[in-house]
């Protein structure tokens, strides 16, 4: 949600924002939103001017008594009574149209960064860099759920009887190496500073909205039933929302912290849903990490956050590169997002297994996070967030980039710790 003095001062960089995202729809919101301000504006201006006539129409009842004027005190009082009345339905329409400017403002997309390539859709992203040497094998790599399955790791179909499509059940030394995966990636981000927490798999819908677009929403979470909680599709929406209503002192920013949970995600109107295998799922487990600080910090934040990620899968071989996200990619919360993607040898093509995001002030806003400064006044903090690491997705990449000609499985050296000491499973 964006500073609404961006409105009552500069409209026209609203508007044309969210013409670079290609959402002209919206677009007469910008005006509604200012004439409901100037509304707003206007009533809280009478209703202060109103409580100042009464406090001194009350001091002149008081001396209209002492002087034993009762009959003009009695008047006086009526008065009072009916500024009383009128105060009230002013009251009552300040919190309506309050209320109708939020409901807009939520609506109106994040100012993107000068940074973000104008484009509409995914397909108009931009590469940036390429991070190891992207090999095809000479022997034919084999579908990740046969892998898989050679490796008697993988049961799609008992899940489908229990769960249904966009499920599995790993077995085995693939389920081991899962484990392992998050097990290095917390490892990994506590020795880089980050505090390793584990969050709630459910939150209220003020949090769900406050982390997130309506669109969003809808097309990702999972409601629990007569209950006001949802599954996380992410554990960022848990970490964001800790802060929920509170003020965070400067001494104590940047708040560094990587989450571990469960995912749970609808994927509603996405395609290959039903293709065999553990790409595009409705349950996944995942390494985040995310960033509270100082707005004047979350560009460098940016930037050393999706760095992480880059070293995490070079340490396990994989080749990689990073996107910039295109205007009409982005999420309305987001002022920037980079994604990374992994090198598929059996495609010879990358494929999205993280995605860094800065979203500015616009969760704060939306969930009243302030950091404290009585000097300067309190302020909003930025907020980002990052994939570490989310398998089973990213094991695709790891067993297609570590597989052998005989069909064993390579163990990179940093992963062997967390693997019993194995250099490779077959």
């Amino acid at each position: 949600m964006i500073d609404i003095k961006l409105i009552r001062e500069n409209a026209e960089l609203v508007k044309e924002n969210i013409r670079k995202k290609f959402q002209d729809e919206k677009i007469a919101l910008v005006d509604e939103v200012a004439e409901l301000d100037a509304e707003l504006r206007k009533a809280i201006k009478k209703g202060d001017d109103l409580r100042n006539f009464r406090t001194v129409t009350s001091k002149e009842i008081g001396k209209l008594m002492a002087a034993g004027e009762r009959e003009k005190a009695e008047e006086t009082k009526k008065k009072v009574a009916a500024i009383a009345d009128e105060m009230a339905a002013l009251d009552v329409k300040r919190e309506e149209l309050a209320a109708e400017i939020r409901k807009r403002m939520l609506v109106i997309p994040n100012i993107i960064d000068d940074a973000v390539p104008i484009g509409r859709d995914d397909t108009e992203n931009v590469e940036i860099e390429r991070f190891g040497d992207p090999v095809v094998p000479d022997f034919p790599i084999p579908h990740h759920a046969v892998i898989m399955e050679q490796l008697s790791g993988l049961d799609l179909n008992s899940a489908r009887k229990t769960s249904g499509a966009g499920f599995y059940y790993l077995k085995g030394d693939i389920a081991r190496l899962h484990s392992a995966v998050l097990s290095y990636a917390r490892d990994f981000m506590i020795d880089r500073g980050f505090t390793y927490c584990i969050p709630p798999y459910m939150i209220r819908s003020n949090v769900v909205t406050g982390v997130m677009s309506f669109s969003e929403m809808e097309d990702m979470m999972y409601k629990i039933e007569g209950e006001d909680l949802y599954l996380i599709g992410t554990s960022e929406h848990s970490m964001i929302g800790r802060f929920i209503d509170s003020f965070l002192e400067e001494s104590d920013l940047p708040q560094c912290l990587t989450s571990y949970s469960p995912c749970f995600r609808k994927e509603v109107g996405a395609h290959g849903i039903e293709e065999r295998g553990v790409y595009r799922i409705h349950q996944f487990e995942k390494q985040e990490m995310v960033v509270v600080c100082a707005p004047e910090e979350s560009k460098a934040w940016f930037d050393r956050m999706w760095k992480i990620t880059v070293d995490f899968f070079r340490t396990l071989d994989i080749p990689v590169r990073t996107l910039e996200c295109c205007s009409g990619d982005l999420a309305d919360l987001k002022v920037r997002s980079l994604d990374v993607e992994a090198w598929s040898p059996r495609q010879k093509k990358y494929f999205e297994v993280g995605s860094c995001s800065n979203l500015g002030d616009a969760q704060s806003r939306r969930l009243g996070i302030r950091i404290r400064n009585k000097a300067k006044g309190n302020y909003y903090p930025h907020t980002l967030n990052n994939t570490v690491v989310a398998p089973p997705r990213m094991l695709i990449a790891f067993l297609e980039n570590n597989l052998n000609e005989d069909g064993t499985v390579r163990i990179p050296e940093a992963l062997r710790p967390y693997m019993g000491g194995k250099t490779q499973i077959g």
